[in-house]
């Protein structure tokens, strides 16, 4: 065997993992904006295989099985609908994106953590409607104090979020990644020309 097949084979797959598959529902809407719904190239291959996708939009790379050449999926719709969730989970993530992570005393961004607006030492509890993202400065500043004892603002009340409400706050934030064949399929902040 000649070095350059060697070479490619045990380089190729660990190079694949870098094709990800974006993944619509059959609405042609992500499942997800944040996180965006990918599947693994080999998964879009699996389950279209499976007839449980329509391949939308394709990369240029082709991956070989003992009998055939596929073109890795870059665009993958669902044939079923999922069906969206009904609530948002009470997750940190989920806080910092419902709150377009932003400290919601001072607005800074990054370094951040969370903050109960009635302290737990005095009856808070961890809820959608008392905790918010701020951030490490503004958390110390209040420490265990009513909002009114630090002489502190919001800059919105805290609530429970819909599902449609993290949709439109996940598409202000789109990942570092965007492949070409996804554009049309994801709809970012972008002002449509007149």
């Amino acid at each position: 065997m000649d070095g350059d097949f060697r070479t490619s084979f045990v380089r190729e797959p660990a190079a694949l993992k870098h094709y990800p598959a974006l993944v619509l529902n059959a609405d042609y809407r992500p499942l997800s904006y944040y996180p965006l719904s990918l599947w693994p190239w080999q998964e879009a291959i699996k389950a279209a295989f499976l007839d449980r996708v329509s391949i939308v939009a394709e990369y240029d790379q082709v991956v070989r099985s003992q009998r055939a050449a596929f073109r890795i999926p870059s665009v993958v719709v669902l044939k079923e609908f999922v069906s969206p969730q009904k609530r948002v989970a009470f997750t940190r993530f989920n806080l910092f994106l419902r709150d377009e992570f932003r400290c919601q005393y001072c607005g800074a961004k990054g370094d951040l953590t969370f903050d109960h607006v009635l302290p737990r030492a005095r009856g808070g509890v961890t809820s959608w409607q008392n905790v918010v993202a701020a951030c490490s400065s503004c958390n110390l500043r209040k420490g265990s104090k009513t909002l009114r004892q630090a002489g502190m603002r919001l800059f919105r009340a805290p609530k429970e979020p819909t599902p449609a409400e993290m949709q439109r706050h996940g598409q202000r934030f789109p990942p570092n990644h965007l492949h070409e064949s996804w554009l049309d399929y994801l709809y970012w902040d972008a002002e449509l020309e007149a």
